[in-house]
């Protein structure tokens, strides 16, 4: 079975489209057939994700932690009870490609590291930040990001490097340094695509949102200093 894991926490205007998104992954004909289950951790949530989550055909699980580590811990252990060979991790502002998990599926990594692609900007991020983010961004193969919200990894690898750990950002840049430091086989591929939202609001402090609302901010901040 492969599992798709996604953590969540008050996110009821992006989940619809989140989990319309992992269920036409999940039916790809080129899976054959494989068994998929969806499991979305809902982490103390107090909007209507729960009501969201129960018109889908997936699992859920309840928590009352508001950590992300802690939010993905819990999911990959439950999906590993219920036998997933594989678990492919997003986020639920993020939408999958129809191809993910074969894409993931097809590298025959131990882990696959994939890229994001900003959906929609936000109104702050200008035309000068954008142009900063892309300059630093490498969306091709080989580059060396990692995104919670496109992350797969085998279940041998993830039991040799202990999971998740209960940290409340950056839980999947741990898990991909434990890996390294393991020896384990690392895709760093542009293969498999997921589109994500430019929001600054992060759920996580220190996730993709704080970097992109910090690097507005450095663009604003020079754009004052030369009207000064």
């Amino acid at each position: 079975m492969i599992g798709i894991l996604i953590p969540a926490h008050n996110e009821e205007d992006l989940l619809d489209d989140c989990l319309s998104a992992a269920m036409r992954a999940s039916r790809h004909g080129l899976l054959a057939g494989e068994k998929v289950e969806v499991l979305v951790v809902l982490d103390s949530c107090t909007d209507r994700s729960a009501q969201i989550v129960s018109r889908y055909p997936v699992l859920s699980l309840h928590i009352d932690a508001r950590n992300v580590g802690q939010a993905r811990a819990a999911g990959a252990q439950l999906l590993l009870e219920r036998g997933a060979r594989w678990i492919s991790c997003s986020d639920a502002d993020s939408r999958v490609a129809d191809d993910w998990l074969v894409a993931q599926l097809g590298l025959g990594a131990d882990a696959v590291c994939g890229t994001v692609t900003v959906e929609r900007w936000h109104e702050s991020f200008d035309a000068a930040a954008q142009i900063r983010y892309h300059r630093h961004y490498r969306a091709c193969d080989g580059h060396r990001h990692i995104h919670g919200a496109n992350l797969g990894i085998s279940a041998d690898a993830y039991r040799w490097v202990g999971g998740f750990k209960p940290l409340a950002c950056d839980e999947d840049v741990q898990l991909v340094r434990e890996l390294e430091l393991d020896g384990a086989n690392i895709a760093w591929s542009h293969r498999p695509q997921v589109l994500t939202s430019a929001r600054f609001d992060s759920r996580a402090r220190g996730g993709f949102g704080d970097y992109l609302r910090n690097l507005a901010q450095m663009e604003q901040k020079k754009a004052d200093q030369i009207d000064l």
